[in-house]
């Protein structure tokens, strides 16, 4: 598997391998011990999945409190993926990264707490799965309007997306009260 730093520090771009042969190929989606030796902290608590057609828009979503790292994978279609920092304090806070995930590729994107997470559908219909290092609660449900001008996130659709009514009325980052988002830890979170 090979690992790729991104931009953000922690959100990480991996490359599993692939076994080919005549009848199609194989690949291991999750291996606790390689995961983790590749800074991948874990432990996963539940998986999730969603269907989406072309043109949807889903996020940007985080919890807080009790964040949620997500190892993000496309198992049909493609969409593209993006992080944004939101740790209060962080160098980074309010940059953000984009990578295009697709079944075609079988990249994952390993999104650690902290960062709020969102994808568009590019060829579709996608089904993306993701693995979460916390259960979801309700209470603790957030998000980041997906066209928040001090992101400048460039979303690569044609036209307007489809989005949830939640998605499409939550606030900007800047709207958002600063007890509502998560700390930057420090160097090495």
């Amino acid at each position: 598997m090979r690992v790729t730093a991104t931009p953000l520090p922690g959100v990480l771009l991996l490359e599993p391998r692939r076994f080919r042969d005549a009848r199609g190929w194989f690949m291991e989606g999750y291996h606790r011990e390689r995961y983790t030796g590749s800074g991948i902290p874990g432990p996963f608590v539940q998986d999730n999945y969603s269907w989406s057609e072309p043109g949807v828009l889903r996020g940007l979503h985080y919890q807080w409190p009790q964040p949620q790292a997500k190892l993000v994978q496309v198992l049909a279609g493609a969409v593209w993926d993006v992080a944004v920092d939101i740790r209060r304090g962080s160098p980074t806070f309010g940059r953000w990264h984009g990578e295009l995930l697709s079944a075609e590729n079988a990249h994952q994107l390993y999104i650690p707490e902290g960062f709020a997470h969102g994808f568009c559908v590019v060829e579709g219909p996608a089904l993306v799965a993701y693995k979460c290092s916390a259960l979801y609660l309700p209470e603790a449900d957030a998000g980041i309007r997906w066209d928040d001008p001090d992101l400048g996130i460039p979303w690569p659709l044609e036209g307007p997306p489809r989005l949830s009514d939640k998605d499409a009325r939550a606030p900007r980052l800047a709207e958002v009260p600063p007890e509502r988002l998560p700390p930057w830890a420090g160097e090495g979170s």
